[in-house]
């Protein structure tokens, strides 16, 4: 309890300690609006100022929730971790400008829990997005797709449990309590000779700036190219790997993907430099991806369920885009124009 009532103006000279080795989360803090996602949640949860209840604790504010499961997302942590961080380091503390007041893990859980069930977390995304096309931060002069995995809780379960699983059937002998402890959206599959299980992020980047502009969530074993359709813009250049190869895309996306060797030709000298100068810019599709991997400590769930997964996704690419921001913003890059 006396760490909780520590206040932040004992700490000012660590603080300012922090600002001077460049605290990340006081620079993301300095640029983004987070009040800009106000009007979104408040649609989400349908909260109404003039007609909230005056019984009761009152209820934690919105955008501090939302703020928290950025942390979350950024430094990968569960909701215990989350709540000792919160009240462990200073760092979190002014970046969502709490002093003896956390939310606890249980709170943190039903904020999300509710964002799960509500199936708009993607609003949140959009409603960043119309920030960025209102400040001209997304160039629409080409886009390029990928996907990457995200790691699920395992399911151990038995060879004729998995083959109704993977039929879209639930077994018969598996209670209400065992149902909600078992994912049956998640797949295996196998990639470079690694099995994975869980699900996949779809991305389309912006060419120039490699800001999210669209995204799907689907079971890990979901072909790449299966929701090329959905994700890229028309009336623009597609650049993809050769797992897109020969896929339809909008009227007006054009797709450039690169080539792949088949079993009796392989490629001609001008087919490697069409795939070498494809490569030079398709690359920074992997940028964002490694950014995930290591920045964001890892594309992993958690939770079980689809919508869970789903959301994940939502603030995964969300917590991009804002720190993306936050380096366009910093460094004062000029790449989308």
């Amino acid at each position: 309890n006396e760490v909780l009532k520590m206040n932040l103006f004992g700490d000012s000279d660590y603080l300012e300690k922090l600002s001077l080795k460049g605290d990340p989360l006081e620079r993301l803090e300095k640029v983004v609006d987070f009040e800009c996602f106000r009007p979104t949640l408040n649609r989400i949860f349908k909260y109404d100022l003039k007609n909230k209840s005056h019984g009761g604790r009152p209820p934690y504010d919105l955008v501090l929730m939302l703020k928290i499961l950025i942390l979350q997302r950024l430094y990968n942590l569960s909701d215990d971790a989350m709540e000792y961080q919160m009240i462990d380091r200073i760092s979190f503390r002014r970046f969502l400008k709490i002093d003896d007041k956390v939310p606890d893990a249980k709170t943190i859980w039903n904020f999300r829990n509710q964002l799960s069930k509500s199936n708009r977390g993607n609003w949140l995304f959009s409603a960043f997005q119309e920030k960025l096309e209102s400040q001209g931060m997304i160039a629409h002069k080409g886009q390029i797709v990928d996907a990457t995995f995200i790691e699920a809780p395992k399911q151990r379960n038995p060879k004729d449990e998995n083959e109704l699983i993977k039929a879209n059937r639930v077994p018969v002998n598996w209670t209400k309590n065992k149902r909600a402890q078992k994912d049956t959206a998640a797949r295996w599959t196998i990639k470079g000779n690694e099995r994975h299980y869980g699900y996949k992020n779809h991305i389309a980047i912006d060419t120039k700036s490699k800001f999210v502009k669209n995204y799907q969530t689907t079971p890990a074993n979901v072909h790449d190219s299966q929701v090329i359709g959905v994700l890229v813009d028309p009336d623009e250049i597609t650049l993809a790997d050769s797992a897109y190869q020969n896929q339809a895309t909008p009227k007006g996306a054009e797709l450039f993907t690169c080539l792949k060797n088949t079993r009796c030709k392989s490629l001609k000298a001008d087919d490697k430099m069409f795939n070498k100068i494809i490569s030079k810019i398709r690359v920074r599709i992997e940028h964002v991806f490694g950014f995930v991997e290591n920045s964001m400590h890892g594309s992993s769930l958690r939770s079980i369920g689809f919508d869970r997964a789903v959301l994940n996704t939502d603030l995964t690419n969300l917590t991009y885009n804002l720190l993306r921001y936050e380096q366009v913003k910093r460094l004062n890059l000029k790449t989308w124009r």
